[in-house]
Order: structure tokens, then C-alpha cells, then sequence
């Protein structure tokens, strides 16, 4: 698709789609401009991967052992896990389970155009310093934090997304 176009593109991505637009924008070549990225887990947080709760630890233990049920152990899920994990459904929730530990180092490093993370100040899903770690991968990458939002940073600041876009535009 991106062939077909005269000029290359701006992509915008925001969480996970901000995955998929790294690794769109690393194996184009020249028909990305530019990136916009709001709120993406590129690289994992200090530590890595967060570990569940232990409590959440043990009913899944228990449930292992056949000791509890699938219901008590969805309780469980439904009080420790993150607000994509409660939205997400059967197949969804592997996948997501599977893809929250990954990075994207490597395709960070292959982005040849510039790149602007905008992030929210107050981005508890995502925080600053997963932004700040990820520029550090990249050639040429500027990060904005936008005071008071959080990780709907393109919905809560949209006039700073849309300027960042412009300007590459441009």
C-alpha cells in the first residue's frame, strides 16, 4: 500500500498500534517520513516485565493444582489485571499476555526517519522513562511529555499530536 503513494508518509501510532507502525516503518525503506508515536511500550520498563501480584500468583497456582476454579481465578484476573487486559477476550488475551514482555530495540535501531514520542505526563501504563529508554535507540528522536495527561495522550492533547504531524508534513 505504501508503494502506491506519491510521497512518503506520516504514520501515527498509539499503543500497541505504535508497535505495529515501528515495524511497519522499519522494513519501508524511504516511504515513511516520519513517525508520531504516543504512549507505545517499545522497550520494557526498568526490570522488565512487571511480575503479577503475589496474590494473583498464588490463585494461579492454586487453580494449577486444581484447587480453585476458573471462576475464583477470574476474579483474580479481573482485580490485578491491567484495563487492556480486563477488555480483551479469549484469543485477544494470550496474545496480549504474549506481547506486553516484548521489545523493539532492533527495529527501533533500523528507523532511518525521525521520530517524535509524545507522551503524557501522568502515562501509568506506559511511563516516561519507557520513552526516554526507547529515544535512546534512535537516530534521530525528539520526546514531548505533555503536562497532566496520561496514556490517552492523543485524546487529551490533541493539538500537540496534530502540531508534531504538521510539522513533518511540511
Amino acid at each position: 500500500m505504501l508503494d502506491e503513494l506519491e510521497a512518503p508518509v506520516v504514520l501515527v501510532g498509539h499503543s500497541f498500534g505504535g508497535r505495529v507502525a515501528v515495524c511497519l516503518a522499519a522494513t519501508a525503506g524511504g516511504r515513511v517520513g516520519a513517525l508520531v508515536l504516543a504512549g507505545v511500550p517499545l522497550v520494557r520498563r526498568d526490570g522488565g516485565p512487571r511480575r503479577p501480584p503475589l496474590g494473583y500468583r498464588a490463585v494461579r497456582a492454586l487453580r494449577r493444582l486444581g484447587l480453585v476454579g476458573e471462576e475464583r481465578l477470574e476474579r483474580a484476573r479481573r482485580r490485578h489485571g491491567s484495563a487492556d487486559y480486563l477488555r480483551a477476550q479469549g484469543v485477544m488475551r494470550a496474545v496480549l499476555v504474549r506481547v506486553v514482555g516484548e521489545s523493539y530495540e532492533t527495529e527501533l535501531a533500523a528507523l532511518t526517519c525521525p521520530v517524535e514520542l509524545v507522551w503524557g505526563e501522568h502515562d501509568h501504563e506506559v511511563p516516561v522513562g519507557v520513552a526516554e529508554r526507547a529515544r535512546a535507540h534512535l537516530r534521530d528522536g525528539r520526546l514531548t511529555v505533555v503536562p497532566g495527561a496520561g496514556h490517552d495522550v492523543v485524546l487529551e492533547a490533541p493539538d500537540v499530536v496534530r502540531g508534531l504531524v504538521e510539522a513533518h508534513l511540511r
